[in-house]
């Protein structure tokens, strides 16, 4: 009897575990689902906690603010997910640039990707992009060749005064007088519009313009580019504006037309 009894009672015991346990298990299985079916966050939800990623995207975010949210790239969060930082290639890539190594060299802040301070010797990186430069140091180079790339733009799309490596021509010579004539990855030969003024010739070759301001002759009222007409240097022939202005017989015999007139700028005789 008494043997019957502790029969029922394990059996009773036994009946009970297995129905906690079945409840455990439905539990666990509804709370995973539910976990499952989270709702998706958006950055607003991601601003809750975290403020400098966000403020940083909004100022400077680039594309990374336009044409991504938050969880295109952090796809997951701790404590379930502790690798939240993505590789750049996950998005970026089919681009010499984007094969590039150590990303972060440059942009150190994704965040702000195109916020980007060089170390002194960077070229490579950025013949990756900007190619054209590079093309025009090599089919005239100069001095500027041999100079990496950071040596002038410290930062990325930086445009450099000049004049913290060269000295102007003249004291009043600000940064767009140089660009009228030298062109940063060009700077020899000089080139020049014909819109010109005497003045920034005069820079250079003060000589020549003092004679010509102080001479009566109508030269002094024409402009410099007038006659070195677009190339530096160019010496112009008198004949490529007077013609033949005396008879045959005087050309020939004084076939130099500065035997009696002297220089250009100075027409003394």
């Amino acid at each position: 009897m008494k043997q019957r009894k502790k029969g029922k009672v394990y059996m009773m015991k036994h009946l009970l575990a297995t129905f906690a346990f079945l409840v455990s298990a439905g539990l666990v299985a509804s709370q995973a689902s539910a976990m499952d079916a989270r709702p998706e966050l958006v950055p607003d939800d991601c601003s809750k906690c975290h403020d400098a990623a966000p403020a940083a995207i909004e100022a400077k975010g680039m594309a990374h603010k336009t044409d991504v949210g938050c969880t295109d790239c952090h796809v997951g969060h701790p404590p379930r997910d502790a690798d939240i930082i993505p590789k750049c290639d996950m998005c970026h890539s089919d681009t010499p640039h984007f094969e590039l190594p150590n990303c972060a060299g440059c942009h150190s802040n994704p965040h702000t990707p195109l916020e980007i301070a060089f170390s002194d010797d960077v070229t490579d990186p950025c013949l990756t992009c900007h190619t054209e430069q590079m093309d025009q140091m090599k089919v005239t180079p100069t001095l500027h060749k041999e100079q990496p790339c950071s040596s002038c733009h410290s930062t990325h799309l930086e445009i450099p005064n000049c004049t913290r490596c060269h000295e102007p021509h003249s004291a009043d010579m600000v940064q767009q007088d140089c660009l009228t004539c030298h062109k940063a990855h060009v700077p020899v030969p000089v080139a020049y519009p014909d819109t010109i003024p005497n003045v920034q010739c005069g820079s250079c070759h003060d000589t020549a313009l003092d004679l010509l301001m102080a001479s009566k002759a109508k030269h002094k009222d024409v402009t410099c580019v007038d006659c070195h007409v677009a190339e530096h240097k160019m010496i112009p022939m008198c004949q490529d504006c007077h013609g033949v202005p005396h008879p045959q017989a005087i050309m020939v015999k004084f076939p130099t037309c500065g035997d009696c007139h002297g220089i250009a700028h100075d027409l003394s005789k």
